[in-house]
């Protein structure tokens, strides 16, 4: 198998997107809107993984984060996590917000903390995924960028210092 290839995302990939995250479960309303700031994987030609980050301010929503299912368990989502966190980082964003109903766990290995959503700033709040988009019952989670520099998963969940993989072309629109 080939080494996977990683791109910023365009409006010609949201069909494709789309057709991703509705089979993973995950909601597409307000993909369109944000789908510059979208980064892609591919494997043998075909999309494999996204994850796409919306920008509110000093807070930015890390959102449909992707993997197909045949492509699964090879490290292609942390690397997309990977590069938005450092996005975010080289963007200024304060703090990276979520929301998820079954992955805390994974997101906790990157220092995320689950929060109350009174605390989340009110630009994130009127997002499409706070807007009932996203169920209610899903946690909140929220990793300050200034406090985790450097910080990326290792192996079997812990944490470990690292450089950021430079891999990725982050050259995403909107940036």
């Amino acid at each position: 198998m080939t080494e996977p290839s990683f791109r910023a995302a365009s409006l010609a990939d949201l069909p494709n997107i789309l057709e991703l995250l509705t089979a993973s479960g995950l909601p597409v309303a307000g993909v369109e809107a944000h789908v510059d700031s979208f980064l892609l994987a591919f494997q043998e030609g075909s999309l494999a993984a996204c994850a796409g980050l919306e920008r509110y301010g000093a807070a930015a929503l890390l959102r449909s984060v992707a993997v197909a299912t045949p492509h699964r368990r090879k490290g292609l989502g942390q690397r997309l996590v990977d590069q938005l966190i450092e996005i975010a980082r080289a963007d200024g964003i304060e703090s990276l917000l979520l929301l998820t109903v079954t992955k805390t766990g994974y997101f906790e290995r990157y220092g995320f903390q689950t929060i109350s959503r009174a605390e989340v700033p009110a630009a994130v709040l009127n997002s499409v995924q706070f807007q009932g988009v996203c169920h209610a019952s899903a946690s909140v989670m929220r990793l300050d960028i200034h406090h985790s520099e450097g910080i990326q998963p290792g192996e079997h969940g812990s944490t470990q210092r690292r450089p950021a993989d430079d891999s990725i072309n982050t050259n995403a629109k909107g940036r």
